[in-house]
Parts: structure tokens; sequence; C-alpha cells
């Protein structure tokens, strides 16, 4: 497949992550495993089939080590931002949790050696400026029962920003050495054993669902895991990272558009969200341009 196409089938499937979210009435950690243990299902017959899963052998210690705390990341991820659907608007947590690239950006430079440039620079505190326009009205709300919540869900979104640029910055090592599906057959187990455990830990009913929750689950498992995060792995192997980051830009537009269209969300952004959210993405968008 052409890595534009993945792209495009990816911002599409991450763009329905928020809404399935926020529709379903489960644990955020339960949410979370139950989306990765559908995908882990595709992820084993696709490893089957392809014979791929050989390529395991070569993989050095140090290898299997960054996939595991890729995994864990990953896992931190869905728990923080998941939890924020729940407590702010579908818009301004889909807004924030895009100020990952900016974390990709400072983390490249810690951990790879790559000096951001001025225009990145710029760009970065653009972006955190537009993150602040939209949790403005929750910071100055924070005194009564509505304005604390939401602004923890908007400080979890950012929780899941910088836990997702940790995730990245691994797949993007690893994605030049490993096969698609070996990759995310690491990754993903490594996230659904984090998960159990955390599920396990809290004491977490897993089992049974109704069937419409058991619905959504599958649902994120096929739309924003299956098509969202593998095709954006799918897609690192032969893009630019900062290229494939952009994607995600087009998530926050996508996933306001169909929460304002469910009836069973019919959610509309505040003029704050609108205005910052346009602020941070235009930052992003000038940090991550080469």
């Amino acid at each position: 497949m052409p890595p534009a196409a993945a792209l495009v089938l990816a911002l599409l499937g991450i763009s329905l992550a928020a809404p399935l979210v926020r529709l379903s009435a489960a644990h955020p950690l339960v949410i979370a495993l139950w989306r990765l243990g559908f995908s882990l299902v595709v992820v084993a017959v696709a490893l089957a089939v392809s014979g791929s899963w050989r390529e395991w052998r070569r993989l050095a210690r140090r290898d299997v080590a960054i996939a595991v705390v890729a995994g864990v990341m990953l896992a931190l991820h869905f728990w923080s931002w998941n939890a924020s659907v729940g407590l702010t608007t579908i818009a301004a947590s889909a807004t924030l949790v895009n100020l990952m690239p900016v974390f990709v950006a400072a983390l490249s430079a810690r951990w790879l050696g790559e000096r951001p440039t001025r225009r990145q620079v710029a760009g970065i505190g653009v972006a955190m400026l537009g993150a602040l326009v939209v949790a403005a009205p929750d910071l100055l709300g924070a005194g009564g029962t509505g304005g604390a919540r939401a602004l923890l869900g908007d400080l979890l979104a950012v929780g899941g920003a910088g836990t997702a640029a940790v995730y990245k910055v691994a797949g993007r090592r690893l994605r030049a050495e490993v096969g698609l599906w070996p990759y995310v057959g690491l990754v993903y187990g490594a996230c659904f054993v984090t998960l159990l455990l955390l599920v396990a830990a809290l004491d977490l009913r897993v089992w049974p669902q109704p069937r419409r929750e058991l619905a959504i689950f599958a649902g994120l498992a096929l739309g924003p895991m299956l098509l969202g995060h593998t095709g954006m792995n799918y897609a690192l192997r032969y893009l630019p990272a900062y290229v494939v980051n952009l994607t995600v830009l087009g998530e926050p537009v996508g996933a306001t558009l169909i929460a304002m269209l469910l009836p069973g969300i019919a959610e509309t952004p505040g003029p704050a969200t609108l205005v910052g959210g346009a602020v941070l993405l235009g930052g992003v968008l000038v940090a991550n341009r080469k």
C-alpha cells in the first residue's frame, strides 16, 4: 500500500477514537485493554500467515527493551487519554493530545542529538500558547466542580501527548530495522500486558461486558488501533517521522465533526477551543516543517 494512502486511512481511524471512547461506559483502562486484545488477535493472524514473527530471532536485547518501553508508554497514553475524554470536551482532548509532535521534537533533541531549529522553537512556543488558550476556560473555572473536572481532563490529555511521544520516538528507531507486524506484535503485546497488570492492581471488572460495549471495543480496535496506529507505524518505515506526525493534525477536526453529528454526543466546541486549537495546530505545523 502507498504510504500516503495508509496515512489517509490512519487519519480516519484516529478520528473515531474520542467519540467511541465517549460512548463507552467502561473504565478507561478496561476500554484500552479490550481495544488491545481485539487488535492482537488480528496481529497474531498476520504474524502467523506472513511468517514474519521469525524476525524476532535477530533482535538484540536492546531492541526488545526499546519495544517494551514503547508498549508501556502506549498503555499509559491510552489510560490518560481515555480518562481525559470523559472529563473534558472531545474537541479539547483531541486538540491537546496533539501536542505530541512538540514533545517528539524535544525528545529527539535530547535522545537523538537533533537540536531544534529556531523555527521549531518558535513553533513549539506557539503550540504551547494555543494549549493554554484551550485550557483557559477550565483554568478560570477551576474553583467549581465542572471547571476542576475539565481542567483535570485537559492535563490528562497533555500527559497522553507526552507518553505518546516516547512511543513514537521509539517506533521510528525500531521500524527502520523491523517489519510492521513483528514490531506492532512486540509493542502491542507489551502494552497489553501493562494494561492487564494495571487492571488487576485496581481490581477492575473486565468480563462480562454488554454487547454494546463489546461493539465499541471492537470498533476501537479496527478503527483507531489497526487503521490508525498501525497505519502510521507502516508509514514510519517509508516517510520521515515529522510527516507521519503531521497526520494527527487532522484528528481534532475529524473527531469534533463526528462528535457534533453523533446524536449520542452532539457536542459543539466553544470559542476558546476553536481559537486555541487553531493556534496549537498552527504551531505544531511550523515546528514540523522541514
